[in-house]
């Protein structure tokens, strides 16, 4: 609906304008920018306002500040520069702010009644005396005590979000706010915010400062600086390490906090006195860490220990005999480093298969669970993510299981069933992709293997490290504490395989590539290997999109929502997660579809691909999980998500922990194999482009790979090896 001209029935042009909000045309999750329509105070038609109304509802009153302008297309808008809100005061603004949904267990029905019962009373009985609402036939006890919370949440909320509007803080993380500290939250915000940034998903030490230093809290005062150090070291921990070098560290901490090394320094000595924050001397000089990082890795070195003093409770084993079984039940002769991987795997206690795609681990894992399950043993199989479990038990012929289901989380307990003292019941434990294991998930599965139970991790250690910090696998085999063997040699169908053949190439550092090729349209079906020329961001959109809604599923028969995957190496950018998501949703679905805003800008649809992007012991899913969308409420602004038969659901406060998954990072592909992968190599992705990156997203292909992009970039990335090797307490504890 148009604004109304000057000469209507609004009031002269004016820098104020007072109203009921009755409806939002358009909201940004990410800024707040509003579009609406106002019916005036003084009357007559609605007012199209536009600007930044952070968390405003339907049926409000507000009164705005700014200025009037003229719209080509849409007429005379009033452009917001400020505003306030304030509670109805007459019966029709009343009963608009209560049927609009603003306030839990109120719908148009009860507002009716209620607003009838009480008039412009209504707010201040719900406020002052919330017992009399069951006066109004249809409220009892339990609904009447719900409208009051509810409404001293959304009193709450206003505040915390004008509060807040400030420093850039979007309405999912108020939301969370509201509900983890109730109507304390304004006031913890304002006298700690420190806490608030240690405590809130969302809210980190960067906003938490900006707050701190406007309320005047002295910049060198210790709450901010040993909120600082906690700060950097989970930046340490988010770049990977489980710890830290202390003069690096404190030349660090420094520098962000923008105080002396002393300072940090006094406070480190304070901090680690009281053991909130924890130091290990090793050789190379004295590390610092988070307490949580030092607890998992003791309880890795402690079940290490404990596993390798043990007898095995397997059924003794004729390791030569077995082995010769195995061939037969095969049907042909293992290469010499395979049967002493199964050799190995049967006599050590706990041990290590590590090797790249090709080079045999599947038939050593066959091998293995036929000859336990032949002694009667209790075999239990086991993978980080859904993908890789259900891979190992078709490559198996047994269950396999995601270790956070074995681990069986128990949500009021906020940890794990089995552990130290409910151990797992196996006399076989195998885990596979054992390279995603970071140091807590690894702690978590060590504490609960049995004493008796025999252990083998099956990995790659060449691929990407852990998305969590840690480099759990590489350590344990650097340690020389467990039996390790590594597999190089390419068997049977990877010589056949040029995503294989290329894969070693890699590890080499060669970087050999198919021809490019300037057209999709001239892809050979026969090969599963292709590079195609799009040296240019969007021209590499274009050609990715064109791919995967064109070429592929006419060249190949597969389907393009279930069967390819884009592997980017970043998010932002012309050619990051963000674009590609967004030029494949428009590509594969049809438009006009009705939406929910995610965080990143990018809306919901009904049957989109999303991933999980941290782990929900509550609802069940997991970081990394893929599924698609059920359902979306945009009204209520969730969704409601199936991932491979878990169900979740989403609100406005928890839509940060899911994201569109058309294209997703190479780090969040780990564990997982699709049938078809494209991965964009660009120059411009220059600070990711690495040789285990490129080597993770080829080896997540398992019949057909395509990288589009520019060749140099990605003999860039091949020839780039990270050497920057992860810090952790692990390594030397262990050694």
């Amino acid at each position: 609906m148009r604004g109304v001209s000057f000469a209507e029935k609004v009031p002269a042009p004016s820098d104020r304008l007072t109203g009921v909000l009755e409806r939002i045309v358009f909201f940004n999750e990410e800024n707040h920018y509003t579009i609406g329509e106002l019916r005036p105070e003084e009357g007559g038609a609605v007012v199209t306002v536009t600007g930044g109304l952070p968390g405003v509802q339907c049926g409000e009153t507000l009164e705005l500040t700014g200025v009037w302008t003229r719209n080509a297309k849409y007429g005379d808008q009033f452009k917001i520069s400020g505003f306030r809100s304030k509670l109805p005061s007459s019966v029709y603004g009343i009963r608009k702010y209560l049927g609009s949904g603003l306030v839990p267990g109120i719908g148009k029905t009860y507002a009716e009644k209620i607003v009838a019962k009480f008039g412009a009373e209504t707010l201040k009985v719900i406020s002052e005396q919330s017992g009399r609402l069951r006066e109004v036939e249809g409220i009892g006890p339990g609904r009447a005590k719900k409208i009051k919370q509810a409404w001293e949440e959304q009193v709450t909320l206003r505040e915390v979000m004008i509060f807040l509007q400030t420093y850039g803080v979007g309405n999912a993380v108020c939301l969370r706010l509201i509900r983890h500290y109730g109507p304390l939250a304004g006031e913890l915000l304002r006298s700690d915010p420190y806490r608030v940034a240690r405590e809130i998903d969302g809210v980190g030490f960067r906003t938490a400062d900006k707050i701190a230093r406007n309320l005047g809290l002295p910049t060198e005062g210790p709450v901010r600086v040993d909120a600082g150090i906690e700060f950097v070291l989970g930046e340490c921990e988010e770049e990977g390490h489980t710890a830290f070098p202390e003069e690096a560290f404190i030349a660090r901490a420094a520098q962000t906090l923008e105080v002396s090394q002393d300072i940090v320094r006094a406070r480190l000595d304070a901090m680690l006195a009281s053991r909130s924050i924890v130091a290990l001397d090793t050789d190379a000089g004295r590390l610092v860490q988070l307490t949580a990082h030092e607890n998992a890795e003791r309880a890795i070195v402690d079940s290490v220990e404990r596993i390798l003093s043990h007898p095995a409770s397997m059924a003794p084993v004729k390791v030569d005999a077995a082995v010769a079984w195995a061939q037969d039940k095969a049907g042909f002769a293992f290469a010499p480093a395979q049967s002493e991987a199964l050799r190995m795997a049967l006599a050590e206690k706990f041990s290590v298969i590590t090797g790249g795609p090709g080079t045999g681990k599947t038939t050593i894992l066959r091998a293995l669970v036929a000859i336990a399950l032949a002694k009667k043993a209790r075999v239990v199989l086991a993978a980080p993510t859904g993908r890789a479990a259900r891979r190992m038990s078709e490559a198996s012929g047994h269950f396999a299981s995601t270790l956070h289901r074995l681990l069986k989380f128990d949500p009021e307990k906020g940890g794990f069933t089995h552990g130290a003292n409910n151990p797992l019941n196996a006399d076989l434990l195998v885990v596979d992709e054992a390279s995603m294991l970071d140091n807590r998930l690894a702690a978590a599965l060590l504490r609960a293997v049995h004493a008796h139970t025999r252990l083998v991790l099956v990995g790659d250690v060449n691929q990407l490290p852990s998305v969590g910090a840690g480099d759990v696998l590489r350590d344990l085999i650097a340690s020389k504490r467990v039996a390790v063997t590594e597999l190089t040699a390419v068997f049977r169908q990877g010589r056949r395989s040029a995503i294989v053949l290329t894969a070693h190439d890699i590890l080499q550092g060669k970087a050999a590539m198919p021809t490019p090729l300037e057209n999709p349209g001239d892809i050979d079906p026969e090969k599963d290997l292709f590079f195609i020329h799009a040296p240019e961001p969007e021209a590499c959109v274009r050609a990715v999109t064109d791919l995967c809604r064109t070429h592929i599923p006419r060249k190949f028969g597969v389907d393009a929502f279930g069967d390819i995957q884009v592997l980017a190496p970043m998010h932002k950018g012309a050619a990051g997660i963000r674009a590609f998501n967004a030029a494949l949703q428009a590509s594969l679905k049809p438009s006009g579809a009705r939406g929910v805003p995610g965080h990143d800008g990018l809306r919901f649809e009904e049957g989109d691909k999303v991933i999980q992007s941290r782990n929900n012991y509550d609802k069940g899913v997991f970081n990394g999980d893929l599924g698609r969308v059920t359902s979306v409420n945009p009204e209520a602004g969730a969704l409601a998500a199936d991932f491979d038969g878990t169900p979740a659901e989403y609100d406005r406060a928890d839509m940060n922990e899911v994201q569109l998954a058309y294209a997703i990072t190479v780090h969040k592909s780990q564990g997982s194999e699709f049938p078809v992968v494209v991965i964009p190599v660009l120059k411009s992705h220059f600070v990711m482009l690495r040789r285990n990156l490129v080597y993770t997203a080829l080896t997540r292909g398992r019949k057909k790979v395509f990288l589009v992009g520019d060749p140099a970039a990605y003999a860039m990335a091949v020839r780039n090896v990270d050497d920057s090797r992860r810090v952790t307490g692990l390594r030397p504890r262990l050694a």
